[in-house]
């Protein structure tokens, strides 16, 4: 068996194991922090982490409440790369009638805020919530890490201008990992739910017949009826350790949390 293969078998182990299991494995999405995007590619529902880039989750959030979002095309969708949106012009360097965004690249966080995967030399590397990311070992007066999020497959960030502080309404959605993005675009959260939709997303610049952002609701705002019912495996719970240690095992010194999609289930 390959090692890609061994750790695909492992995760759906794991998986299987949890499924079968109450809380702790399985937590909750949070209402006021999920995103749900309907795209003419699929649904895409996204977990928002406003603790490692709060002023990026709430613009998010309010953009999808004014209804900005709606009918947005995905303009530039780079394959093995992006899919950006959010431009109310569909086009690189639209934005919002709301100011810029000052820099969030990356947060102080207290080191129980990180579920640890790994410790390579001077930092810690891990997950908050479905999102992975790193740390540093170091810790301020404060008691706290500078942490920051890490461009994985399915990881969402906010688009930028060439200045630091000019994220306004632009979004982009991984394709694929794309390390050399970390600490240059803030990440607000992990795709949960829909990365295969990520893929699907037609690509171009622009592409020839974009897909579109049909709808995009905070999870919170929706009747609920029209919730989508998922949990997410807790990370800091022993279905997912043994999913961390079996994934290590088998990639051995090239583990990163990129390896592991972090898995969730639909409940009635």
């Amino acid at each position: 068996m390959t090692a890609a293969a061994w750790v695909f078998a492992a995760a759906l182990a794991a998986f299987a194991a949890a499924a079968g299991s109450e809380a702790p494995y399985w937590r909750p999405l949070d209402p006021q922090n999920t995103l749900v995007v309907e795209t003419t590619a699929g649904r895409i529902i996204v977990e928002m982490r406003p603790e490692l880039a709060p002023q990026s989750v709430a613009r998010v959030k309010l953009l999808a409440r004014e209804h900005v979002y709606d009918g947005l095309l995905f303009h530039r969708v780079i394959d093995r790369f992006v899919d950006q949106t959010g431009n109310p012009n569909n086009k690189d360097g639209g934005v919002s009638s709301h100011p810029d965004l000052p820099a969030e690249f990356d947060a102080r966080l207290a080191p129980a805020a990180v579920t640890v995967a790994a410790r390579p030399r001077g930092a810690i590397l891990g997950f908050v919530g479905a999102t992975p990311v790193m740390a540093s070992t170091r810790l301020g007066a404060d008691g706290q890490a500078r942490t920051w999020g890490l461009y994985c497959a399915g990881v969402v960030g906010m688009g930028r201008q060439a200045g630091e502080d000019t994220a306004n309404s632009e979004i982009f959605f991984m394709r694929e990992a794309a390390r050399r993005l970390d600490h240059d675009y803030a990440v607000w959260g992990r795709v949960v739910v829909g990365e295969d939709v990520v893929r699907k997303v037609k690509v171009g610049f622009p592409p020839k017949d974009p897909d579109k952002m049909l709808r995009v609701r905070v999870l919170a705002d929706m009747p609920d009826a029209e919730r989508p019912k998922i949990e997410v495996m807790d990370t800091r719970g022993d279905a997912f350790a043994a999913l961390i240690a079996r994934t290590r095992q088998a990639r051995g010194a090239d583990f990163s949390p990129c390896e592991i999609d972090v898995p969730t289930r639909a409940v009635k």
